[in-house]
């Protein structure tokens, strides 16, 4: 079974490729000499190096304390999590999952091998804790693949104890470089090993370094939507193994990217053909509903347990709390393997193919090649009219479920006119910029009033549920309150929308 730490650490150069004396240094008191350990890492990708591309890395390693396979993701400089696996000839089909979105169909084969005399110094407080690992590295790299090139290097490597303060690492950043150490320009060792293997030398610029790059700024009212609809994309590919980590937030914002992308290619088909993008729609429709089961719930089973909480004791009759708990728990865990299938299918590893070849040769009409403003202004106004023939509607509808019908339709198409505005904001400003933020306040409070519908239907699940002689008092004294909130959001709907019209241009 894998397992994460969170490794916090910092990489330099040295001359003399020496350690100075780091005593004093943010209270350490000692620097334990720990002796040399020799390590032997072979890092896998596939032939193209997608991950370290998206400077993933993925190694199985002998010697030290931590043998094993490790798959490095990053969180943010010099910050990654190291998942870990049990050392095997193969790689885990745990790592394997989380690389999943990146790697495809593509084999992942051995790429380089990276052997380290690591040099150890424990750096201790004056109460003998550690406070961070200083080491220096001799490595020598060899290319697997291709002409088989070699490189030598040393480097020095401080990372941080578990729990450790980040700004310890300041401090001693401020000692090494008053001793001539100098940060890495590289941000890893497989980093560093293709730049020197590939014939391009230490400075040069990987293939990593190359992509990372990103494409040409948006000039045409094409190359903008285009730029929104790959950041969507990039998105997805970066959150697929946090969704399956059950990092928190995580499904929300793979949700959250998929009906961006989805609402692009909705809103601008006056630049994208849709016979092509239709059929690439309904299945980010598909794909936004699996992640909706798990996040639905998550968000009902919160929703629900603040309003519980926010009762007086003697308020809450019967089990209601333990009914909550468990109705959560046992959805919760069932939509996450569910989700977890989803992301292993073939249909959503298809979905992303077929998004990369959209943004690699895109179906663009003739707008797609004109000016930004006036094609992306169009658009975004078109999405906002029919938003405010839903509006009426909704406030036109009678009380109970046609409003609700109502209410939820609108919420739908103003989130699109704000993924709408959110895509034409470097072409448009200002305008975009206030739409978009007036938006976020209307589905704000349309959600509310959605998410009071889905509150008061699991409260009459609930309640169903409930044993013969259990007091359904709590049950019915919440669902008085979601009709409440409900209400109220009913009632604030029609000033706000006459506030956004007025600060929307005609």
């Amino acid at each position: 079974m894998a397992d994460a730490k969170r490794e916090i650490e910092r990489k330099y150069e040295s001359d003399d490729s020496g350690l100075p004396d780091l005593t004093g240094v943010g209270g350490v008191a000692a620097v334990l000499d720990k002796g040399v350990v020799d390590l032997d890492a072979t890092y896998y990708d596939t032939a193209d190096e997608r991950l370290a591309a998206a400077s993933l890395t993925l190694r199985r390693r002998t010697g030290g304390s931590d043998a094993g396979w490790h798959l490095k993701l990053p969180v943010a400089p010099g910050v990654r999590d190291e998942i870990r696996a049990p050392l095997s000839d193969t790689v885990p089909e745990e790592l394997a999952a989380l690389v999943r979105s990146r790697v495809r169909d593509a084999e992942l084969i051995p790429l380089v091998r990276l052997r380290s005399a690591r040099d150890v110094r424990h750096l201790l407080d004056a109460d003998g804790v550690l406070l961070a690992e200083a080491s220096v590295d001799s490595v020598t790299a060899q290319r697997l693949t291709r002409k088989g090139g070699a490189a030598q290097w040393t480097e020095i490597e401080v990372e941080l104890a578990d729990d450790g303060d980040p700004a310890f690492l300041d401090l001693v950043d401020k000692r090494l470089r008053k001793a001539g150490v100098r940060p890495s320009t590289s941000p890893s060792k497989l980093a560093r090993a293709l730049e020197q293997t590939s014939g391009r030398g230490h400075h040069g610029k990987s293939k990593a370094g190359r992509r990372s790059k990103g494409a040409r700024p948006p000039v045409t009212a094409g190359d903008h939507v285009l730029a929104y609809l790959r950041a969507q994309r990039d998105v997805l590919v970066e959150l697929d193994p946090a969704v399956r980590r059950d990092v928190p937030d995580s499904v929300h914002r793979m949700r959250v990217a998929t009906r961006r992308a989805r609402s692009t290619l909705r809103s601008f088909r006056s630049v994208l053909d849709r016979s092509v993008t239709d059929p690439i729609g309904a299945e980010l429709k598909w794909l936004a509903g699996e992640l909706g089961v798990d996040r639905d719930q998550e968000v009902l089973a919160d929703r629900l347990t603040t309003a519980l909480d926010a009762l007086p004791p003697d308020l809450v009759t019967g089990p209601v709390r333990a009914r909550l708990a468990s109705w959560a728990e046992a959805r919760h865990g069932s939509a996450h393997g569910h989700l977890t299938g989803v992301l292993d299918s073939r249909r959503y590893l298809t979905l992303l193919d077929t998004v990369d070849t959209l943004l690699a040769t895109p179906p663009l009409r003739p707008a797609a090649g004109k000016p930004p403003k006036k094609v992306l202004d169009k658009a975004v106004r078109k999405d906002l009219a029919t938003l405010s023939d839903l509006i009426g509607q909704a406030l036109d509808a009678p009380p109970g479920e046609e409003r609700d019908i109502a209410v939820h339709e609108a919420r739908k198409k103003a989130k699109r006119t704000r993924y709408a505005a959110e895509a034409a904001t470097e072409a448009l400003g200002k305008p975009a910029r206030a739409l978009t933020k007036d938006m976020k306040s209307l589905t704000t409070l349309l959600g509310e009033h959605q998410d009071s519908v889905m509150a008061r239907r699991t409260l009459r699940e609930l309640s169903a549920g409930a044993q013969a002689g259990e007091s359904g008092f709590t049950y019915g004294l919440l669902y008085g309150r979601e009709e409440a909130r409900a209400a109220a959001a009913e009632t604030e709907l029609p000033g706000l929308w006459r506030e956004i019209t007025h600060r929307t241009p005609g």
